[in-house]
């Protein structure tokens, strides 16, 4: 008896909403990057490379999230060192 793998009739989440909302608010230079992946997943899985597609898939993911960290963080330093400044005016 033979098995075989069916390949999955769907293409994986290409995440390119998230991607191109990311580089629009947060970290511009990760976003374009997780835009490139987000491209890639459609037109691999159409060309039958599937395993490439998920791949593609995940590395989109993963650099929106890298993009929403960087965000976030650089807004934390951002306020921190505002409100520092501005506790240092007052106290004057």
């Amino acid at each position: 008896m033979e098995v075989y793998n069916e390949p999955p009739k769907r293409p994986p989440n290409n995440h390119l909403a998230l991607a191109i909302i990311t580089t629009l608010l947060c970290c511009q230079l990760t976003g374009i990057i997780s835009i490139v992946y987000a491209s890639q997943v459609n037109s691999k899985f159409l060309a039958g490379d599937h395993v490439g597609a998920e791949r593609a898939s995940k590395n989109a993911q993963t650099w929106w999230i890298v993009s929403i960290v960087i965000g976030v963080m650089g807004w934390i330093i951002l306020l921190s060192v505002y409100g520092i400044g501005f506790l240092f005016a007052l106290s004057k």
